[in-house]
């Protein structure tokens, strides 16, 4: 049965009474019965033993089924939830190893070639199969541990898009004041590659608010 009122209709119907001689015998009225099998409300306290009495059972057995339904979903509830948090902190761990990669990328782009007088085609090579791994890893994390979003989960996502664009805007105007003083503009792309390691911060700094609140 998936519920109490499913529960006494099925007793009422093996012992075959009616609803009128269920509510003579407990002197209550026929709509309570009803109720009752309708799970419109549940027998009363002083109610539960006559009950039991008429239908041939103990007040445990009435109660036992439903209450290892009870569990058997709060189990998978709880399953479902180590299921969730598993899965969001291992899509934390792949953003937190593309940032780094990110990082390792934009300092080995900065040496490689004025330090360490690599060739600018091999050291640029290397810089972006870097960022390729990197952005492998998150794409691959975001779809292999994608989940159903809450409204929370969705007003976050809202409140990181408006930091995201007011910091394409901010980024924007540094990388043309820094290009139009210098005239690098050979160098200052690099900035770009700055903004997508900081939104790739940003990403994860919201992923774990988000766990930090699951748990």
């Amino acid at each position: 049965m998936n519920n109490l009122g499913e529960r006494l209709f099925k007793l009422r119907r093996d012992k075959k009474l009616s609803q009128e001689e269920v509510a003579d015998k407990l002197n209550v009225t026929r709509q309570t019965i009803s109720k009752w099998e309708t799970d419109q409300s549940m027998p009363d306290f002083d109610k539960v033993v006559p009950l039991c009495e008429l239908y041939g059972i103990t007040p445990d057995e009435l109660f036992i089924e439903l209450k290892e339904k009870k569990s058997l979903k709060n189990n998978a509830f709880s399953n479902e939830l180590e299921e969730e948090k598993l899965k969001t902190s291992k899509k934390a761990k792949g953003i937190a190893i593309s940032v780094v990669l990110y990082f390792l990328g934009v300092v080995f782009i900065m040496i490689a070639i004025p330090v360490m007088k690599m060739n600018p085609i091999v050291a640029s090579a290397l810089f972006l199969l870097i960022c390729g791994i990197a952005t492998g890893i998150i794409i691959y994390v975001c779809i292999k541990y994608k989940k159903e979003k809450t409204l929370e989960e969705t007003e976050n996502d809202k409140l990181r898009n408006q930091i995201s664009n007011v910091a394409a805007i901010i980024f924007t105007i540094i990388y043309l004041i820094i290009s139009f003083k210098t005239m690098a503009w050979h160098l200052t792309w690099i900035i770009w590659i700055i903004f997508g390691l900081f939104e790739e911060i940003l990403k994860l700094i919201f992923m774990l608010r988000s766990y930090k609140d699951e748990k």
